[in-house]
């Protein structure tokens, strides 16, 4: 199945018909085959295509959505930056709040201080001028020395100067007090500015976080309308290739056949049932081509001949009319596989037994398509599938000189591209 991703929907894309069924057309009786093949396989081109088409505008939507939750993500850290940076500010305007409140009170205290202070400075003004009104004989009088008169003169002075000072020194850190104060209020402006500046710069990215939300869930919307689209769509070119398949298998399987017998060796063998499936396409077209020669010109004569000879006699068949793989004359090899799995006698003597156990006969048969289709699987997991499958499909054809180039980049990789083709389909049918 194509698989690309660039946007583009043409509007007759839009407008193709999923409800039809895919072989509606080609239905006519006085139709051979091989027009109904050539219609098919031109209804499963143009679906092809359409499907590519749609692949493209779901990448287109799915880019677009990467895109969009990348925005709304980096909104989601900038709203949450901008959450802590306002709570930060908050704490700032609570502490500058406590400091003006402090230094307030010590403004207020300092200013109780000087008014105590200027009341002690009045009250020794008033003594000195009181001993100025009074005589020298009556200050005498009262101060019997005259050493004490001077000393108490002397000492309301210096009284007076002390406290003088003691004033000037006050209304100095007073103005300190209320510079700090004013210092803390333009702090407090400023960062209730911020605040509010950042309380706006997140209600905006909110609001586009909250745009880009409603954005991407468009986007998600149209892409599941487009996925719904494509999800009928291949499973329609899944049809129409179940229906070829059919035409060129000659009736020999349905694809729904052979998915079957293949998922019930899956089950028992753990081998991919698409892996069965693409390598029984490549031996043998799933059974159409078990061989066109006579076993005596074509099998290895001691190594093969003999056990095709006991197979045929143990199912009761004519060696003789029983037709076998030819052999490659170009490489001077022998030929001899036998049934849908293409198995050499000798090869299907070594599984017999097993394989007789896992399909529950005496005799197991090369021929019979479910004993087949058990016989690669036995075979592919003994090959190592579980763990390499391009190993197990050049095993498969290639035996012990599985590592030649032919072997895993020419038979092994086009089972593998096989593989994922039938997995594709095997996929959208299940679903």
């Amino acid at each position: 199945m194509k698989k690309t991703a660039i946007f583009g929907v043409l509007l007759g894309v839009l407008m193709f018909n999923l409800a039809s069924a895919p072989t509606a057309e080609f239905t006519a009786a006085a139709v051979s085959s091989v027009e109904e093949r050539a219609a098919l396989q031109a209804e499963l081109d143009a679906l092809e295509s359409q499907i590519t088409e749609y692949e493209k505008t779901i990448s287109a939507y799915q880019a677009q959505g990467k895109t969009l939750t990348s925005e709304i993500n980096k909104l989601v850290a900038k709203v949450n930056q901008l959450n802590l940076q306002i709570k930060s500010v908050n704490l700032q305007i609570k502490k500058l709040d406590d400091d003006i409140v402090v230094t307030t009170n010590r403004i207020a205290e300092t200013s109780e201080e000087i008014k105590s202070s200027q009341q002690v400075i009045a009250v020794a003004l008033q003594k000195i001028a009181m001993s100025e009104d009074h005589s020298v004989l009556e200050i005498l009088l009262q101060n019997p020395q005259l050493s004490d008169f001077f000393t108490n003169i002397n000492n309301l002075m210096d009284m007076e100067d002390s406290l003088r000072l003691a004033v000037r020194q006050l209304n100095a850190l007073k103005q300190d007090y209320v510079d700090q104060n004013e210092q803390l209020k333009i702090a407090k402006s400023d960062a209730a500015e911020l605040k509010q500046y950042q309380e706006s710069q997140r209600s905006s990215l909110e609001s586009l976080k909250t745009e880009k939300d409603s954005l991407l869930e468009e986007t998600k919307g149209k892409e599941s309308v487009y996925q719904q689209i494509l999800t009928e769509k291949k499973k329609t070119a899944a049809q129409i290739r179940s229906r070829i398949f059919e035409l060129l298998g000659g009736g020999e399987l349905t694809f729904e056949k052979a998915y079957e017998l293949a998922s019930a060796a899956e089950k028992a063998t753990g081998v991919r049932a698409a892996l069965i499936l693409a390598v029984l396409d490549r031996e043998s077209a799933l059974g159409r081509n078990t061989g066109r020669c006579n076993y005596k010109t074509a099998m290895h004569p001691t190594r093969d001949i003999p056990a095709f000879l006991k197979i045929t006699s143990e199912l009761n068949l004519d060696p003789n009319s029983t037709l076998v793989s030819c052999p490659i004359v170009a490489d001077g090899a022998y030929g001899g596989a036998i049934g849908p799995a293409q198995f050499l006698p000798s090869t299907w003597m070594l599984y017999k037994t097993r394989l007789a156990a896992l399909v529950g006969v005496a005799v197991p048969n090369p021929w019979n398509n479910s004993h087949a289709f058990f016989a690669t699987a036995l075979y592919l997991k003994d090959a190592g599938a579980a763990s390499n499958e391009k190993m197990a499909a050049a095993k498969y054809y290639c035996g012990s000189n599985w590592s030649r180039y032919v072997c895993t980049n020419v038979y092994a990789a086009a089972v593998l591209k096989k593989a994922a083709e039938f997995q594709d389909d095997i996929d959208v049918l299940n679903s």
